[in-house]
């Protein structure tokens, strides 16, 4: 007799306030949908506000199933599961589900929560850079952390890095931890995209180096401003795409002054910021890109970096663990406070003339994204039977 296959809980990431989250969530249910067919159902919980566009394109991937309920419009119930124990609005939708799994992403259901729980924290970013969150935003993180680990979830990280931040900061700790590496492979519907059209549509230039994060301060896009204000110093012609969301709930002005300082500096040609994109675009442009580029300060484990890799786009990062981490050492590395090493990257690459390349999905990404899915597998069930 087949058994049934598990379901698990995911509460929906919105693209428009965390598009890595979203990339994340939509990639994983493919990876297990190709390489562990008919073993999981992903079952997305959404608020009855959530984009219906994003959970659309959830729902289109095989054995994704989408509860809307009012128990996610925000988090009703969070004050409950913490003086409590239980959010019963949202326990209740995941009984009616028949879910056999939690995966708690940015969530507390409570300690008295009487379903298997993962809870993964991509990032402990709050503790490594501070100063960047509000003293309220960053003890609500913390805490939320700590009501994790002392309800006893199976913790689940994105990275060795994140595992010696987690062992570092909580090293009392005994909870079971997994640290699953993300891949990603777009899907083939994503690629018909000519990125000859795209390109002629947003006026860039054939060379151009793509940066696709959103304007949050620790990703870090004003060293690209100073960058490029090196390279006009130069006399050097360098075009920045960027696209990414210009919101940012901790700190709303982020992207003016940045775009402040675009202006004051003439650098309008040179820095082209496309705003949120659909995407098909994305994946056009990064194919057809001269670099990525990723000059973040932090990050859990950099899906930008992971779809440039996917298609063998060569990436210029900010020498950060985790960047060498996702690429062993084959990119080129600056300081993240050292706008002049970047300079040099972006003049050098410019100097060599190489003709526009439009790139595919390199051979072994095959391999990348098995190992994701069978890592997630492994998290999940050991779960469920602990």
């Amino acid at each position: 007799m087949t058994p049934r296959p598990l379901r698990f809980a995911f509460s929906h990431i919105s693209r428009r306030l965390w598009a890595g989250g979203y990339n994340y969530q939509r990639n994983l249910f493919a990876a297990l949908a190709q390489f562990l067919p008919g073993e999981f159902v992903p079952v997305v919980f959404a608020g009855t506000g959530a984009a219906e566009n994003e959970l659309s394109e959830l729902a289109a991937v095989p054995a994704v199933e989408v509860v809307r309920s009012e128990a996610f419009d925000g988090q009703p119930g969070l004050a409950a599961a913490l003086a409590l124990g239980l959010d019963r609005a949202a326990a209740a939708a995941f009984h009616s589900a028949r879910v056999d799994v939690v995966v708690e992403a940015a969530r507390f259901f409570g300690w008295r929560l009487p379903v298997p729980t993962v809870a993964w924290i991509p990032d402990l970013q709050h503790r490594s850079l501070p100063q960047l969150f509000p003293t309220t935003a960053r003890w609500r993180r913390e805490i939320g952390f700590r009501v994790q680990i002392a309800s006893g979830r199976t913790i689940m990280l994105s990275s060795e890095s994140a595992l010696r931040d987690f062992k570092a900061y909580y090293p009392g700790a005994r909870n079971k931890v997994c640290v699953v590496r993300f891949a990603t492979q777009p899907p083939a519907a994503f690629l018909n995209t000519d990125p000859s059209d795209v390109i002629a549509e947003y006026n860039l230039p054939a060379n151009y180096f793509y940066l696709p994060n959103q304007f949050y301060r620790h990703k870090n896009h004003q060293l690209v401003v100073d960058a490029l204000t090196i390279l006009k110093g130069r006399a050097i012609d360098v075009v920045i795409c960027a696209s990414g969301s210009k919101e940012d709930r901790r700190e709303p002005g982020y992207y003016d002054l940045v775009n402040s300082e675009i202006q004051k500096r003439g650098l309008e040609a040179q820095f082209r910021h496309l705003g949120v994109i659909p995407l098909p675009h994305v994946y056009a442009l990064l194919r057809a890109s001269t670099a990525l580029i990723n000059p973040s300060r932090f990050e859990g484990w950099s899906t930008t970096v992971e779809e440039a890799k996917s298609f063998g786009v060569p990436v210029i990062l900010s020498d950060i663990d985790v960047h060498r981490e996702q690429t062993a050492g084959a990119a080129r590395y600056f300081g993240v406070d050292d706008p002049v090493s970047l300079a040099d990257h972006l003049m050098q690459i410019s100097e060599m003339n190489s003709p526009p390349t439009v790139r595919n999905i390199v051979p072994h990404q095959d391999d990348n994204v098995r190992a994701f899915a069978r890592s997630f597998s492994d998290a999940i069930r050991q779960t469920a039977v602990s």
